[in-house]
């Protein structure tokens, strides 16, 4: 009989009342939780084990989240979920520019961090399936190829960093080639089970869709505005 996997969150806060919370919450909640005060005690925790999740918070003593949110996209694009006091726009743009999944500003209620993690676990772990002969599991465009079993990205065979969210709309741009989306028609798709991602988010994720598959951002090939009514993905090649 196969064993059930718990997923295994990792909590980066210096802030020891809410790591003891989260984790007896999480817990009851089916999750493996661990924690570190800061950058230093993440990455001894992380020679040693992978969680499934990071939860890390954007204000630490030493490194901040923001250059640990780097390295993790650089080094092992774990999915990531930031934590702040501050609650600006601006913030949340740019936790999702360095390679968040999503972010959640504090003070915040434990069942919307829950669902935001069972949102992201599901987007970067999909529930296995068995795939219809005519659905494809390989995009190729280009001298590019997205697998959708191992949700990764590929170019001239060499992985290319693709983070859950960014992986989840390239796969709706290519699943309706040559077709205008709108924002809110790529809101709604990107919509987890129990949350949506806030409305700036698109043009974050397509700016960093672009900086890894066009050659000149300026000029995309691929990922085209529609002035006024959303954007295009433009496919010459057809899609295996």
């Amino acid at each position: 009989m196969n064993s059930i996997k718990i997923p295994k969150i990792l909590v980066v806060d210096d802030d020891q009342g809410l790591r003891d919370l989260l984790r007896q919450y999480l817990e009851k909640q089916g999750f493996s939780v661990d924690s570190a005060e800061d950058g230093i005690e993440m990455d001894k925790y992380l020679k040693k084990s992978s969680p499934d999740l990071i939860i890390l918070d954007l204000m630490l003593p030493g490194e901040d989240g923001l250059s640990i949110a780097k390295r993790l996209q650089v080094n092992s694009q774990l999915p990531l979920i930031m934590l702040s006091a501050c609650g600006e726009d601006v913030d949340r743009i740019i936790g999702l520019e360095v390679g968040a999944d999503d972010y959640l500003a504090k003070p915040f209620n434990p069942r919307e961090l829950l669902a935001r993690i069972r949102s992201v676990l599901r987007r970067h772990n999909p529930l296995k399936k068995t795939e219809p002969e005519n659905e494809p599991t390989i995009f190729s465009f280009g001298s590019y190829q997205l697998d959708i079993l191992s949700q990764s990205l590929k170019r001239d065979n060499e992985n290319i960093p693709i983070t859950s969210g960014e992986f989840s709309l390239l796969k709706i741009f290519l699943e309706s080639p040559n077709k205008v989306l709108t924002r809110d028609t790529l809101l709604e798709k990107l919509k987890g089970y129990d949350c949506a991602p806030f409305d700036r988010s698109i043009d974050v994720r397509i700016m960093r869709l672009r900086q890894k598959i066009e050659a000149d951002t300026a000029n995309p090939q691929f990922i085209q505005t529609v002035w006024g009514e959303g954007y295009r993905f433009v496919l010459a090649d057809s899609r295996q």
